[in-house]
C-alpha cells in the first residue's frame, strides 16, 4: 500500500485513496487502524474506539432481513457508533447484526466496550460485500471541515463460510484527512 503521507496528495486524492482501500478491504476497522497509523493520528497511544451514539434503535427493513437471512427483525440488533482516533471523529457506523451468529464473547465485547465491530468479530474472518458507495463531498465544495460527510459505504459482512451476520452503513467524515504528523 502507498503511505498517504509519503506523496503530496490533495484532498481529492486522499479521499480516493481511502475509498479504494475501504472498498477493497475485508474489514473497515483494519483499514482505518492502518490509515490512522500512517497519518499519525494514532500517535501517543491513541487507538480506534467505537463511541456509542445515543439514538433510538432502528429496526431492519424487510430487505435487510432478507440480506441477513433472518425471518424476523426481532432477531437483529442495532448498534450506532462514532469511530474515533484520539480527538478525531473519523466516521459514524450503523450496524444491524445477528447476535446469534456471533460468539457470546463477541456480543459481550460489543455490549460493554468501545471496541470497533470489525475488531470484535475478527475471529469470524469476515468477508465484506459492498452494496453501494455514495459520494457526499465534491472538490467544488472546497476543503472539507472535520465534520463534513465525505462518502458513505453500505455493505454486508459474512463469515468465511458465507453466512451473513451484519449489514453496515458507514459515513466517513473530513476529520479522517487530518495529519497528526
Amino acid at each position: 500500500m502507498t503511505d498517504p503521507s509519503a506523496a503530496p496528495l490533495g484532498t481529492a486524492g486522499l479521499v480516493t485513496l481511502l475509498t479504494d482501500r475501504l472498498l477493497a478491504g475485508p474489514s473497515a476497522t483494519a483499514v482505518l487502524e492502518e490509515w490512522c497509523h500512517e497519518r499519525g493520528l494514532s500517535a501517543g497511544g491513541s487507538s480506534l474506539c467505537a463511541v456509542p451514539v445515543t439514538a433510538a434503535a432502528r429496526a431492519p427493513s424487510a430487505q435487510q432481513c432478507e440480506r441477513l437471512g433472518v425471518g424476523s427483525p426481532d432477531l437483529v440488533r442495532y448498534r450506532r457508533v462514532r469511530l474515533t482516533c484520539g480527538a478525531h471523529v473519523l466516521s459514524e457506523a450503523q450496524n444491524w447484526y445477528v447476535p446469534e451468529r456471533l460468539t457470546p464473547g463477541m456480543n459481550r465485547v460489543l455490549d460493554t466496550t468501545a471496541t470497533p465491530f470489525g475488531r470484535a468479530v475478527h475471529a469470524l474472518a469476515p468477508q465484506r460485500r459492498n452494496l453501494s458507495l455514495e459520494r457526499l463531498w465534491t472538490q467544488t465544495a472546497g476543503r472539507p471541515g472535520p465534520a463534513t460527510a465525505l462518502f458513505a459505504i453500505h455493505a454486508v459482512l459474512s463469515t468465511a463460510d458465507g453466512v451473513p451476520f451484519c449489514e453496515v452503513v458507514e459515513t466517513y467524515r473530513g476529520a479522517i484527512l487530518a495529519d497528526g504528523g
